[in-house]
């Protein structure tokens, strides 16, 4: 652990805001490397850089210039911002992705870790469970570059015998940051503008049910995966990772038994189309056989938690 070091890019989104001080406690502070396209405003107690990762050169000086070993690569367009602005946003997911991995390449890294998502599934995948095999037939720009970000993977894994992991991530749920721009952001924007106003007013309709999983059980399913050795990976593209799965409806009622006063409006716009391409549920035997996956946290778990977290926030902002 002790020669390591660890770049992060993309830092200040939802996972990285997350994974950055799981990663301090793990390596130490100086060996972990915090980058973003924005200034960071949360006082990190490890090095931060500027970094544009659509700028290869930016990318392989970095890594150079601090000995990255290895990267965490978690910049991206989401779903729902990609189709307002569709070639840009595959241009920087798929431009990003291969300037990390030919630097991986040249620098010979450790490993890299590069996130799929669901939003690979489409309508040919069984909507009650995808399986890791499933045909990927995404509706979305974000959706495709993801697909062809896996291709990338496995193709550098076999091509270049890199160490590159992948989790295919359901929507996170986590007080860290509010997420924009993805479908699946109702679940954490339920609790920060439901809790402030005691109203809400979803996107999506009520009886939409999608893959879901709490923060801490999404980084800890990125440390379990990094840490496995790799003769125990058979998938070298992206893991089928399950968390919990509900609709709206069941995580406003799971919120008004803490918050009874809460009231949610359905008003379903072009996020419901996504949110109907994508499965309910995910099968993840995979992970669970390779690396012993199994989730920590069901819906009255992460309910609790995410309302002690998001009223500490919602404190801090007040004060």
């Amino acid at each position: 652990m002790g020669k390591d070091v660890v770049l992060v890019i993309g830092a200040n989104g939802q996972v990285g805001s997350a994974l950055i001080p799981r990663l301090i406690e793990i390596y130490g502070n100086y060996a972990v490397i915090a980058s973003d396209i924005r200034p960071n405003i949360d006082n990190l107690s490890c090095r931060f850089l500027l970094l544009d990762a659509t700028d290869p050169k930016r990318v392989y000086e970095a890594v150079n210039h601090y000995n990255v070993t290895i990267v965490y690569h978690l910049a991206a367009v989401l779903s729902a911002n990609a189709e307002r602005s569709p070639v840009a946003g595959w241009d920087l997911n798929i431009r990003t992705v291969l300037n990390v991995l030919e630097v991986a390449k040249t620098r010979r890294l450790a490993k890299v870790f590069i996130p799929s998502s669901i939003a690979v599934f489409g309508p040919s995948t069984a909507q009650q469970e995808a399986q890791q095999f499933s045909y990927l037939d995404p509706t979305t720009v974000y959706g495709i570059s993801k697909v062809a970000t896996e291709n990338w993977i496995f193709y550098y894994n076999r091509k270049h015998q890199l160490d590159v992991r992948s989790i295919r991530y359901p929507g996170v749920i986590g007080s860290e940051t509010i997420p924009s721009g993805g479908t699946t952001d109702y679940a954490v924007e339920m609790f920060y503008k439901g809790l402030a106003n005691d109203v809400y007013t979803c996107y999506l309709k009520a009886d939409t049910a999608l893959p879901m999983i709490y923060m801490e059980d999404a980084i800890r399913a990125t440390i379990e995966l990094m840490d496995a050795p790799k003769k125990d990976l058979n998938i070298q593209s992206s893991y089928n990772v399950e968390g919990i799965s509900f609709t709206p409806s069941e995580l406003a009622q799971a919120i008004k038994s803490h918050i009874p006063k809460l009231k949610v409006y359905y008003e379903p716009d072009f996020r419901q189309h996504i949110a109907q391409s994508w499965p309910c549920a995910i099968n993840d035997q995979y992970a669970a056989a390779d690396w012993n996956w199994k989730p920590n946290f069901d819906l009255f778990n992460t309910v609790k938690r995410m309302i002690e977290k998001v009223i500490l926030e919602l404190e801090k902002k007040t004060n």
